[in-house]
């Protein structure tokens, strides 16, 4: 049933970029091999050689001993290997069954099976624990439904070998769980896991071994037993990383800068109030579906809202869109990166002024303005590339996420909304993020953070509010957070 896979000094270029130097190791069969590194270490382009979407340059791969070489990710399918996107690769306009037989569809005689495409999709969807018609649109979903969905889609494809890149990036506790337990059962079929990902609190406990990567190179491997997370997270960045969260500050005790009483945002949120102060970072917790985007979304003017009181700094407001947000000095940061947050493949430079185009047009557009302040936020949000001239494709998942969030900042806001702001980041840029939200509320912003990782609110946050089922919960102060605690008032058990 499982596989044995080896690298032999496996080497991918991208034009004149070396991406991967020579990497070798091997995948032992019917284990969970939890893959590391930083974004751009090469782990995903590594995988993609595996599943058959990227061609190396040099070297061997080699299955169960024979040399392979996949011309495509069918011919790896065929050999069952199946690798889990961390970017969504669903047709939005397609059902969710179609989309789980896309290219691989069921037929009887000359026509497709439907009822039987349903059928299967159906029992599929409750091996991940989602609960939706399998003839629901693709784009009616939110964003950990899709992710669920693309997991779905592997889990029918018979795998001998499975990859997940990011694969609980936008799950909750609860759905990851139910994840996990899939893991286990998969692994108990004698199917191998690679799990990628920068939750090592979740690497810890799901896999057999790790395999460290590191600029292309290989680093290291280990049972994941003898490697506490601090090591793994020292080996991925290659030198000593400590003090994930910076220093927290005394919780602002100011007049609210941001007022919300009494929101509706119809089907999702349900008379939501909340207030945030300058130099405040305001969290907000709670499982999928629980209405927290969709709340910051109503507040925004990205869907509608009803009733309800908003002041900014005292003053009533009513937002009918992001861009008049923007103009009152509310600014936000979408959850979906690449769908929402970036034009990836325009510029950095065009992607960074978007929001502020008045500023650098006199009255034409002035590409040397755009330019100086990409420089500008270049030095100042640490953003790693190699030509400023590149799109924002080209660079890793951390470095578009520091993008994006200088995106948002260019109007000079006074409140920020950030939504999952370190999804499928590595933990040197979580780090890099931590801390630049911190600067920003010590600036005088506040900050209201939507996240699912829990740990990420306890290290951050003044206070937590808590969202279930569209209404606010409670609002928990800094000494009253830990992950007990929420995930008591996040499920309702508490």
């Amino acid at each position: 049933m499982a596989l044995q896979v080896s690298f032999r000094e496996v080497v991918k270029t991208f034009g004149p970029v070396r991406v991967l130097h020579g990497v070798s190791f091997d995948l032992e069969p019917g284990r969970v091999v939890g893959l590391l590194g930083e974004n751009g270490a090469g782990k995903t382009t590594l995988m993609k050689i595996l599943a058959g979407y990227e061609t190396m340059n040099g070297g061997e791969l080699l299955i169960d001993g024979q040399a392979q070489h996949f011309a495509d990710s069918r011919a790896a399918e065929a050999a069952g290997i199946v690798m889990i996107h961390q970017e969504f690769n669903l047709a939005d306009d397609l059902t969710v069954a179609q989309n789980i037989f896309l290219g691989h569809e069921r037929v009887r005689g000359w026509r497709l099976d439907n009822a039987a495409m349903r059928r299967e999709a159906a029992q599929a969807l409750q091996q991940v624990g989602l609960d939706v018609d399998p003839d629901t649109r693709t784009r009616e979903l939110i964003v950990a439904e899709k992710q669920l969905v693309e997991i779905a889609k592997a889990v029918s494809r018979q795998a001998r070998l499975l990859v997940m890149d990011e694969p609980t990036a936008t799950l909750t506790p609860t759905e990851t769980e139910r994840l996990f337990a899939l893991i286990r059962r998969l692994r108990a079929q004698g199917v191998s896991i690679v799990y990628i990902s920068h939750k090592l609190d979740e690497v810890e406990r799901i896999t057999d071994e790790i395999v460290v990567m590191r600029d292309g190179r290989f680093v290291a491997r280990a049972p994941t037993a003898s490697v506490s997370r601090l090591q793994m997270a020292n080996l991925m960045v290659g030198r000593e990383l400590s003090d994930m969260f910076p220093p927290k500050t005394p919780a602002p005790d100011g007049p609210p800068l941001l007022e919300v009483r009494s929101l509706s945002v119809p089907g999702w949120a349900h008379e939501v109030s909340f207030e945030l102060r300058a130099g405040e970072i305001l969290g907000f917790a709670g499982l999928v579906g629980a209405g927290r985007t969709e709340l910051f979304e109503g507040l925004l003017g990205l869907r509608p809202s009803r009733g309800g009181e908003l002041r900014l700094a005292g003053v009533p407001v009513r937002f009918a869109s992001p861009k008049q947000a923007a103009q009152h000095g509310v600014t936000y940061l979408s959850e979906d990166r690449k769908g929402r947050g970036l034009h990836v493949r325009l510029p950095l430079r065009d992607n960074l002024t978007l929001m502020d185009l008045d500023r650098h047009a006199r009255p034409w557009l002035d590409h040397r303005s755009e330019q100086r302040a990409l420089q500008q936020a270049v030095a100042e949000f640490g953003i790693r590339c190699n030509d400023l001239d590149a799109p924002a494709s080209s660079l890793s998942g951390g470095n578009q996420q520091k993008l994006a969030i200088a995106k948002v900042l260019q109007p000079g806001p006074r409140v920020v909304v950030l939504d999952e702001p370190t999804r499928g980041v590595d933990v040197g840029a979580k780090r890099d993020i931590y801390f630049l939200i911190r600067r920003l509320a010590d600036e005088g912003r506040g900050i209201a953070v939507v996240s699912s990782e829990l740990v990420e609110l306890i290290g951050l946050c003044h206070r937590v509010v808590v969202m279930r089922a569209g209404r606010v919960q409670t609002t928990l102060a800094a000494a009253q957070l830990t992950e007990e605690e929420l995930i008591a008032h996040v499920t309702g058990t508490h």
